[in-house]
């Protein structure tokens, strides 16, 4: 098998570990709580700290990536990764756990380096392709981790959730070191911009908390605000101090090219309109149509199941005719999709339920690999790792987005009551998703 294609089993198995331990968690909780004996709110944080420490840290170590080599820092990641999932598995009390947790976000954080790794190994006529592998990896990561996570805490025990990452993570870590090449960053004599970092990473982890919290703290309460008011004056002030520095953390000339922008725009609707699907299904389903855990999984794995057959396809088309055709349909098709499962809400069965996820799963598929070729390919060689970061916090801002939008939509109309609370919650939640995908639609058809 030709080397490049070593180098994408290598970074696609960096991608789905780190896209899968974001959410394979999710269905053990209430087994890490009874076990170590923890609150339901201190118990949330072994999944909320992955999110922030990820999400803070994306760009920092994209750039790192750009200055020190994206193999160096990839590779790093692998063995912070590793080394966090064991010692996880062996945590005795909740704070161990949830430090170890910070500690393996670290090490997924540098795996986003991946999109470089790529771009570099492969020719631009097979990028498309390259990355549509990639993002077949991240969504089932996403998708099949709650499942995976489940199946392995009944199987064996909660701390198979983490060692289960060891003997495959060293595995991945010979790959990477014998297949993906060495890149020396050319010496241009910029350095690292700690004072950038320091205002983006304290901006962006306030500004999650606020869109985390904010439906149990209640969005207008004043934790909120604050916290809200003192991200949007953190961030400013992040835009202010890269403006004026020589070598910036984060290029903002970057988004001056249309193609990047827009990208980076309609990433950010596409993952909105996910996440929200993946938080309001399993409460209609299980809530509003009386299926169990299991049942509802089954059904909802028609989304991830049509996305991963179609990205790669579409990433390879991709290569031939370009992405705007691909990105824009694959946006509207994810709005009707959205609209259909509204529709289905009231009385329909599960298989049109399924047969809606599908639809929502090939309008994803056919624009996430484009996407990301697109919004790869407008950055220039010396930028891969930050564009790597931009792209991969696109991804986490629009998760915590999509889940806090849908949320707040859901609850809203649950207060009200009615026999018909939770599929008219439902509805209303994916009929605004749909809307920011038709947002998306635009932005994706005006991006060239």
């Amino acid at each position: 098998m030709d080397k490049k294609w070593w180098v994408l089993t290598s970074v696609g198995v960096g991608t789905f570990m780190s896209a899968l331990d974001g959410s394979v968690v999710n269905t053990v909780l209430p087994v890490l709580r009874e076990e170590l004996h923890a609150s339901v709110a201190g118990i949330e944080w072994v999944a909320t700290i992955y999110l922030l420490v990820i999400s803070a840290l994306l760009l920092i170590v994209g750039r790192a990536g750009d200055l020190r080599g994206h193999k160096r820092v990839y590779v790093g990641g692998f063995v912070l990764f590793v080394l966090g999932s064991a010692l996880c598995g062996f945590a005795s009390t909740a704070r161990v756990l949830i430090g170890m947790r910070a500690l393996q976000a670290l090490g997924a954080a540098m795996l986003a380096n991946g999109p470089a790794i790529l771009t570099k190994a492969f020719p631009r006529e097979q990028r498309g392709r390259a990355l549509g592998a990639q993002a077949m990896f991240t969504y089932l990561g996403l998708t099949t981790g709650p499942s995976f996570g489940g199946w392995l805490a009944h199987a064996f025990s909660w701390r198979a959730v983490f060692f289960i990452n060891v003997p495959v993570g060293l595995l991945a870590i010979a790959l990477s070191l014998h297949f993906i090449e060495n890149d020396r960053p050319e010496r241009t004599g910029e350095t690292f911009d700690f004072g950038g970092a320091a205002l983006f990473t304290s901006g962006l982890v306030l500004l999650l908390v606020a869109l985390n919290q904010g439906h149990a703290w209640g969005w207008l309460s004043l934790k909120i605000v604050l916290l809200f008011v003192s991200a949007v004056v953190l961030l400013a002030a992040f835009v202010r101090w890269e403006r004026r520095r020589a070598d910036p953390m984060l290029d903002l000339s970057l988004f001056r090219a249309r193609v990047f922008s827009g990208a980076t725009i309609t990433a950010l609707c596409n993952y909105i309109c996910v996440y929200s699907v993946l938080f309001i299904i399993p409460f209609l389903l299980i809530q509003g149509r009386g299926l169990d855990a299991q049942q509802a999984g089954l059904v909802l794995t028609a989304q991830p199941i049509v996305m991963a057959i179609v990205a790669p396809f579409a990433g390879a088309l991709s290569d031939r005719i370009g992405s705007r055709v691909l990105t824009t349909t694959g946006m509207f098709v994810l709005a009707v999709g959205l609209v259909l499962l509204a529709t289905f809400t009231a009385h329909a069965s599960r298989g049109l339920v399924a047969a809606g996820l599908a639809v929502v799963g090939l309008g994803v598929g056919l624009f996430t690999s484009p996407n990301n070729s697109a919004l790869m390919g407008a950055a220039p060689a010396h930028r891969q790792g930050i564009a790597s970061g931009v792209l991969a916090t696109a991804r986490n801002v629009g998760m915590v987005l999509g889940i806090g939008i849908a949320g707040a939509v859901f609850t809203t109309v649950l207060a009200r009551g009615g026999a018909d609370a939770v599929p008219h919650g439902a509805a209303v939640s994916l009929y605004t998703a749909a809307g920011i995908a038709l947002a998306g639609t635009l932005a994706a058809f005006f991006t060239d």
